[in-house]
């Protein structure tokens, strides 16, 4: 398939969920430039599985070349943006007439999918070489790699310290209920309320901040990132954010105030909960309102993004299992895990993707 040779050059920032969304289906309308400090796409829901199981990275971390056929290509970081043009770390200046800002969290990963693949294997040796496993952090995350490790080392002694009352607080709390008696059948033991100083271990044993102590061979740490948007304050977009760092965005997910600068996923104010296939969806937004713009085509043909009114979660627990809330029900068990838990949405993503399943 040709290029349309129409002169709208659109620069993306960021490689993840959404960005690359972005990249991939406009690859053919416009010069697309796709800016990102690694050389590969991750599948993010679907990381914590390739800690037990690497080779289910393979499928899962994709070189942005592989769906990214028809456009640029630049592995840094950004550093400035002008009304006009992008400034990376390498001292490249990248020229824009749309910018697209997805840069997600700031999550320090190797730069190359095959570094990336080693560390799941590194990770992956972590947990086999270990008796006991003290997992931080009681989000989704946490949870679901205790999961993943109950489910795969049942013989490993598996602790969960969460500072929050009860786990998932992003979801109701009888999801919540179904989760912890998910995991304590499963001999995990969860700790809620208490938070452990990682910087005073000693010979492999953990205090809490009830004064606990926790025997453990390894600890993860899984807490929430931090946003990726620190740079932004030293650029032409530092009135564009609010105080927590996020890129206020009006209906279309333009940046506030401007005509072609647009923000999509987790660095956006939307009032809503940061998920993966949220971030896909603000990209569908984006993608239809660039082709309409770039068109020539009228303002009444721009699409708006509506959040979702209320909350639509799958936490995974193991293989087979999940805790789901939709709107008017929450369940857990296999049902839901049939629909996320085998594959993860991988087949889904990658041929979205334009790749095979």
């Amino acid at each position: 398939m040709e290029k349309r040779e129409n002169g709208n050059r659109v620069v993306i920032l960021g490689g993840g969920v959404a960005g690359s969304l972005v990249a991939k289906s406009l690859q053919f309308d416009a010069h697309v430039t796709l800016i990102d400090p690694k050389e590969y796409f991750e599948i993010p829901w679907a990381n914590l599985r390739a800690m037990v199981e690497p080779t289910f990275a393979e499928r899962t971390l994709i070189n942005h070349r592989d769906y990214l056929t028809n456009g640029d290509i630049v592995t840094s970081s950004v550093v400035n943006v002008t009304e006009t043009e992008v400034l990376t770390a390498d001292g490249c200046q990248i020229a824009y007439d749309y910018l697209v800002i997805a840069t997600g969290h700031a999550d320090p990963v190797p730069k190359t999918r095959s570094e990336r693949l080693d560390q799941y294997k590194a990770e992956n040796q972590k947990i086999k070489s270990a008796n006991s496993i003290l997992i931080v952090g009681g989000g989704p995350t946490g949870v679901e790699l205790a999961g993943e490790i109950a489910v795969d080392f049942p013989e490993k002694k598996i602790t969960l310290v969460h500072k929050g009352s009860r786990l998932l607080e992003f979801i109701g709390a009888k999801a919540a209920d179904k989760t912890l008696n998910w995991l304590e059948s499963r001999n995990v033991e969860v700790k809620l309320e208490q938070s452990v100083d990682l910087n005073s271990v000693t010979d492999g044993y953990y205090q809490t901040s009830h004064g606990e102590t926790i025997d453990a061979d390894c600890h993860f740490l899984c807490i929430g990132k931090p946003l990726a948007s620190g740079w932004l304050r030293e650029t032409v977009l530092k009135n564009d954010m609010d105080s927590q760092g996020r890129i206020k965005v009006d209906e279309l997910l333009r940046v506030k105030g401007r005509s072609n600068i647009f923000a999509i996923g987790d660095i956006t104010d939307i009032p809503e909960i940061k998920q993966g296939f949220l971030a896909q969806k603000h990209a569908e937004v984006v993608v239809k309102n660039l082709k309409v713009i770039m068109e020539g085509g009228r303002e009444c043909r721009l699409v708006t993004y509506k959040p979702l009114s209320s909350v639509l979660a799958i936490v995974s627990l193991g293989r087979k299992d999940a805790v789901a809330q939709f709107p008017f029900l929450t369940i857990s068990g296999r049902i839901p895990g049939f629909i996320k838990s085998g594959d993860l949405f991988v087949g889904k993503t990658r041929k979205q993707m334009g790749l095979t399943s």
